[in-house]
């Protein structure tokens, strides 16, 4: 029997792939009109334009069903009210090698972007300090070697 894998995510996580699907259903009468617009024009071994509105097409449709998975198989883990640390928390840890300050929000996978300070909670530092309370000192195992943070503080988004 196949087991059922589901992608924990944060409720934001799960509202901006519903709106990264309508934007991509917005898309897709512009992208069939140019299909049917290329195949017009005859020839369609040498049309290049058929080939690359062809090619948009399946990409959108691929594109669609990935998000499609995506929202079907969606857990949505709303953060804990116990003050320990949860997928949609908001974390400000500190690094203890050069005692650096950052605050992450930690989100499900298909969500990290450390850019934008959104830390995925199975990465090595995402799993260190999931479940945790303020005032911890925890180990990270990385893949370049250990190293200690400290939680300086825990808060729910706004």
């Amino acid at each position: 029997m196949t087991e059922i894998y589901f992608q924990k995510m944060t409720p934001d996580g799960y509202h901006e792939i519903e709106a990264q699907i309508e934007a991509l259903k917005q898309k897709r009468p512009t992208l069939i009109a140019r299909l049917k617009a290329a195949r017009a024009l005859g020839d369609l071994s040498e049309n290049t334009e058929y080939s690359s509105a062809k090619r948009d097409l399946r990409h959108l449709e691929s594109r669609l069903r990935y998000l499609d998975k995506q929202l079907k198989y969606a857990q949505i883990i709303n953060p804990r009210k116990d003050g320990k640390i949860d997928l949609g928390s908001f974390v400000t840890i500190e690094f203890l090698d050069d005692h650096s300050q950052t605050e992450y929000q930690l989100v499900g996978r298909q969500e990290a972007n450390l850019q934008a300070n959104k830390l995925a909670f199975d990465s090595p530092l995402g799993n260190a300090i999931s479940h945790q309370q303020a005032g911890a000192i925890v180990t990270v195992s990385a893949p370049d070697g250990n190293y200690q943070v400290k939680i300086l503080s825990i808060r729910l988004a706004n």
